[in-house]
């Protein structure tokens, strides 16, 4: 196989990587954006901005990989219209059946989210940052943890 068929080969994977991490972290977030209308009739703004801020970077790297190994752009949004979809379900099934779930069952379900977002960043997100971006990736990284907490604060 050529370099080229490699690298597109390794592109495909990773987007492929990259788009499973967000179904794997995008269902329990969004049940948890449920929960959340059931705990205070609204979304709160730091889950918002955390599950966008979250998202975005692997969404656009997911579909970058998707374009640059031949899909369309037909077929990219198609694709993420199944993961809205899916977490509009999860969204409405975190409001609708973890009414009276309990604590343990709350905390699995953050902790399933939490573990995706952190498989995602350890084997996609972090090796093609640091080879891109250098050593500021590490600094960068903590302040956007940094900046999830303060909007957790201003709720």
């Amino acid at each position: 196989m050529s370099p080229m068929g490699n690298a597109s080969s390794a592109r495909a994977a990773s987007s492929a990587l990259l788009f499973g991490a967000a179904v794997l972290d995008g269902i329990p977030e969004s049940a948890v954006i449920g929960l959340s209308l059931l705990e205070g009739g609204s979304v709160g703004v730091a889950v918002l901005a955390a599950v966008f801020i979250s998202n975005l970077p692997e969404a656009l790297s997911s579909s970058n990989g998707m374009r640059a190994s031949g899909s369309g752009t037909g077929h990219v949004l198609i694709t993420w219209s199944w993961v809205v979809l899916a977490s509009a379900i999860a969204a409405a099934a975190g409001y609708g059946l973890l009414e009276n779930a309990s604590n343990n069952t709350v905390a699995l379900i953050q902790a399933f989210a939490g573990g995706a977002v952190l498989t995602m960043l350890a084997d996609t997100m972090m090796p093609q940052a640091f080879q891109h971006g250098g050593r500021a990736v590490g600094l960068l990284t903590v302040l956007g943890f940094s900046t999830a907490y303060l909007l957790t604060l201003v709720e």
